[in-house]
């Protein structure tokens, strides 16, 4: 439904920075120091295939719409209550919970790779998740094709989703010249131990471990096309430098829409920082 003023009206999404420590790391004492989040960083991108309507070709981190059920009230749930997201995101309850359910299984969904695990117990680690068995594709295939919702995923299976391997890291919102819009909160994650992603199709055509301060040439020589807010936020992880360094990030999530001006005689969109990029084109948004 577009707003009064004739504007797409956005669509709620949520997208996650997968990260992990850089294979080899060397900083403040070698692998060991990078095992502990001293090391370098890397973040998982993916790059879109050129038949989606939204953002085609774009490198992209996993993530996606809400969908209806992922407000479940149902879902078993560890770390952070969604009435503590609700303060975190500046949302209601219901849709904090949806955002986060949304971030976790979207991630899922796109890489393999499941924010959850066994409910932990007193004198015990929780069991690290294989998610790569056939009965586990099923089920990720399910989620795709909505056969399956994500509550009926994990309580099947007797996991709880853990919010608090979450990160609220910042909300975009697609400017209101654009055809399709999205409001979108970032969320950081680190790899879950023993799990790996996997190259599993669908919307993109290539996943890749990217060390985020290379991003901006790679993306300013057009080599890595991709939005504003993907190309801001990897600025954003280099600046950390480590997972050390995310962890600690202080993050106010307020709204930003970023605005679009011209500049140069070129239409372009300005981020947060006053530095300003290309706008995207027709059917594509932050």
């Amino acid at each position: 439904m577009p707003e009064q003023d004739g504007t797409a009206r956005p669509r709620p999404a949520a997208t996650v920075m997968l990260l992990r420590p850089a294979p080899g790391g060397t900083a403040a004492g070698g692998r060991v120091a990078a095992d502990r989040g001293g090391g370098p960083v890397e973040v998982l991108l993916m790059r879109r295939v050129r038949s989606m309507g939204f953002a085609p070709g774009a490198y992209v981190f996993p993530g996606g719409g809400v969908d209806e059920r992922d407000a479940d009230g149902g879902i078993p749930w560890t770390g952070p209550a969604p009435e503590e997201w609700a303060r975190t995101l500046g949302t209601d309850v219901r849709e904090a919970r949806a955002l986060v359910c949304a971030a976790v299984r979207e991630t899922f969904e796109e890489t393999g790779v499941l924010l959850a695990s066994e409910p932990e117990r007193a004198g015990e680690r929780a069991i690290t998740l294989d998610t790569t068995s056939e009965d586990w594709e099923r089920d990720r295939l399910g989620l795709i094709d909505r056969s399956r919702s994500f509550t009926e995923v994990l309580s099947g299976r007797g996991l709880v989703l853990r919010s608090e391997w979450l990160r609220a890291w910042s909300r975009w919102i697609t400017p209101r010249a654009q055809p399709r819009r999205y409001d979108t909160w970032f969320f950081a994650a680190e790899l879950p131990p023993g799990q790996t992603s996997r190259d599993v199709g669908g919307e993109a055509d290539l996943t890749a471990w990217t060390d985020p301060s290379l991003v901006a040439a790679e993306w300013e020589a057009g080599r890595m096309p991709m939005l504003p807010p993907t190309v801001v936020t990897c600025a954003e992880l280099a600046a950390c430098r480590t997972l050390d360094g995310v962890r600690k990030a202080r993050r106010d999530i307020v709204p930003f829409e970023p605005d679009v001006r011209e500049v140069n005689g070129q239409v372009r969109v300005v981020a947060p920082d006053g530095v300003d990029y290309p706008l995207p084109k027709p059917g594509a948004a932050p």
